[in-house]
């Protein structure tokens, strides 16, 4: 099958080396959220190396990660710093069960990220990835009011295109029909309150009205059903899988105050908004608020390892400390708290300090917005939108094929990036030089061309 460029992905490719590793993923391994018939015709592509923004194929071609190999790499690939930490933690101690013993890696890690929250969320429980640490406040929640003598608050609101995780307990707190209508006999209820995603405001309406707006609506259910509500969860500032859909700091601010009139947790997803990714480190931290619990994943460790982290407040943890083991908080791990990973993520919050990561972010989020100025300009775009180190653009194309096109067409220009329906995203690592950025936006504006026409 032709791309956009008359080449087919096996000859653009098609190399001995990438050849050799296609045919072999495809008879070996089951690749995730893919429907493996296509990949009859778009074989998966084959990586061999990473250096900075870029990945390199098998026959040397090399490809800018303009969306951070799915929102984990924050100081791109074979990064000096992680990979010395790595290779000091690795000679020392690769894993240790945490239930019954600790090690020096768990214990900085968890204290360097509570001290990030003004030690406002104080205690850290470890998993391996986003969907898990998901689970965890969930049944955190529900079990604190349990504990707490209130057990009839097992219930969860979730946010209009909300996107948690796939496992069954986050799959049934998110709002994509696509993962859910597959797996609904699995799921428990939850309730959608609508979403304050700024582009469904109504004409002159600004972005912290509309947020007022879709705040009020929540007020309404928790006044309605509180008694029977543990937690609301959010993804503060950006809804990402709901086509990068981002709403005023406003929001938070009023789903706050509402959670705690009507006592209900607010739990902060961060997985894929944490970690500067919006602008400050922690994405509440744009609303002054603190949530009751935090889930963080994806960049933690700069992309290296699997590892995520729920904190709490203390108030939370007091609830479960008793005599009575049925009281603790019965949720583990093999992995919990790994070593290696948690070394990795040490080297991250390192290089947030020593290079200033938050400032340098603001000027090359500058740098891509302005780049980006012409394609928000085309006549088929709308809503270019920036929060933070996450740009955005929807295209008018109703083409359900346009996605893959267009993520062909930028290969083919030596960018990865992968729309989510008709919206174009940037999410690159926090290392872009001024010609990268010049690269990504060209090669965006040139895929953009190639997949309309």
């Amino acid at each position: 099958m032709a791309t956009a460029h008359g080449k087919t992905r096996l000859s653009r490719s098609g190399g001995d080396s990438n050849r050799s590793l296609i045919d072999r993923t495809l008879a070996a391994v089951w690749h995730p959220c893919t429907q493996m018939k296509a990949h009859e015709a778009f074989p998966p592509l084959p990586v061999v190396r990473g250096d900075g923004a870029w990945l390199i194929d098998a026959d040397g071609r090399r490809y800018l990660d303009a969306i951070s190999s799915w929102w984990v790499n924050l100081f791109g690939h074979s990064n000096a710093r992680i990979n010395a930490a790595l290779r000091d933690q690795l000679d020392r101690l690769e894993h240790v069960i945490l239930a019954g013993f600790t090690h020096e890696p768990v214990i900085e890690l968890s204290e360097r990220l509570a001290a990030l929250t003004g030690q406002r969320l104080g205690h850290c429980f470890y998993a391996s990835d986003g969907s898990s640490a998901v689970e965890i406040a969930l049944k955190m929640s529900m079990h604190y009011w349990r504990n707490s003598g209130q057990p009839g608050k097992t219930g969860f609101v979730t946010v209009a295109g909300g996107y948690h995780g796939e496992t069954l307990g986050a799959l049934s707190v998110s709002d994509v029909a696509l993962f859910r209508d597959a797996y609904a006999p699995l799921l428990r209820e939850s309730s959608t309150v609508p979403s304050p995603d700024w582009r469904n405001a109504e004409p002159g309406e600004t972005s912290a009205d509309f947020a007022a707006r879709a705040a009020a609506q929540l007020e309404r259910h928790l006044a309605a059903n509180a008694g029977n509500i543990a937690a609301v969860i959010v993804e503060p500032l950006v809804q990402c899988a709901n086509r990068m859909a981002m709403h005023d700091a406003e929001y938070l601010r009023l789903v706050r105050a509402a959670c705690d009139r009507h006592a209900v947790h607010l739990i902060a997803d961060e997985i894929a908004v944490g970690f500067g990714r919006t602008g400050t480190f922690f994405a509440h931290e744009a609303a002054g608020i603190t949530p009751d619990l935090m889930t963080l994943s994806k960049g933690i460790t700069g992309g290296y390892l699997p590892l995520s982290v729920v904190l709490c407040r203390d108030e939370i943890y007091q609830a479960f400390y008793s005599d009575d083991f049925t009281r603790g908080f019965l949720h583990s791990h093999s992995y919990t708290g790994n070593a290696l990973a948690c070394s990795a993520a040490i080297a991250v919050l390192d290089l947030f300090e020593q290079q200033d990561t938050l400032a340098a972010n603001r000027e090359t989020a500058r740098a891509i917005l302005d780049a980006a100025q012409p394609l928000g300009a085309h006549r088929r775009v709308s809503h270019l939108r920036q929060t933070g180190m996450i740009t955005a653009f929807d295209v008018d194309c109703d083409d359900p094929s346009f996605s893959r096109r267009y993520h062909l067409a930028a290969l083919e220009h030596g960018v990865l990036l992968r729309p989510i329906g008709n919206t174009v995203y940037f999410m690159p690592p926090y290392v872009l030089s001024d010609a990268e950025v010049e690269k990504l936006v060209d090669g965006a504006r040139q895929a953009l061309d190639a997949a309309l026409a």
